[in-house]
């Protein structure tokens, strides 16, 4: 994926890190020079000098290819008008950090992906919602795991098996649990035993921690 970071500050400068290190192409706005030149040497991603609340830096970064944009300064009026731009553009998917709640109807009215507050702020969750924007997130449990949801697409491998096989594959992480299944064509809900076959369509409630998820998805998207 093409993604554009507005912010190399710790939490857009390790999200670009662990961005580049899974491949992704990856441009950072940053104002500070110096910033710039550490975050480069640090990670590899192209970073551009400037401010990504003007429409010319977004173009010099690439946002008319762009797959997604995250708006991660600290500052919400900065990462409102960055998204709003981000938006004027065309671009998919945009994710914004958000520090004052008072700016999340403004957000919501625009249309953004993705709010990241920062009461729960994590690299880990933003990697999910780049890499994995079919999975939703629906609450977290005693703040070390959290409650997915993912709906099993058409040509899924694991698409006509069952709940036992699925957990017993070698790709998919011990700790994550099946806890419920729905049936979207039958408008059924059923706790899932290990004889229960899973088919294409069907929506999987999970608990999981952020760092197992991905693997969950790989196998059971793949």
């Amino acid at each position: 994926m093409y993604v554009i970071i507005a912010g190399g500050g710790m939490v857009g400068g390790e999200l670009a890190r662990k961005l580049v290190e899974n491949k992704h192409d990856v441009v950072v706005i940053e104002r500070d020079q110096e910033r710039c030149d550490r975050l480069h040497a640090e990670t590899g991603a192209v970073v551009i000098p400037g401010n990504a609340a003007q429409a010319e830096t977004l173009r010099e970064a690439g946002v008319e290819k762009a797959d997604v944009v995250v708006a991660a300064t600290g500052d919400d009026a900065a990462n409102l008008a960055c998204a709003i731009l981000a938006k004027s553009f065309g671009v998919p998917d945009v994710i914004v950090r958000m520090r004052n709640p008072e700016y999340e109807n403004a957000y919501k009215l625009i249309g953004v992906s993705s709010i990241i507050r920062v009461t729960d702020l994590m690299v880990s969750r933003m990697m999910m919602e780049i890499e994995r924007p079919k999975v939703r997130r629906i609450i977290t449990i005693g703040g070390r795991a959290d409650i997915y949801s993912v709906v099993i697409p058409k040509g899924a491998k694991v698409a006509g098996k069952r709940v036992e096989e699925i957990a017993a594959h070698p790709n998919f992480p011990p700790q994550c649990v099946f806890i419920a299944v729905y049936n979207r064509e039958k408008d059924e809900l059923t706790i899932p035993r290990g004889k229960q076959v899973i088919n294409e369509g069907d929506e999987l409630f999970l608990i999981s921690s952020p760092q197992d998820i991905k693997r969950a998805v790989d196998l059971l998207t793949g």
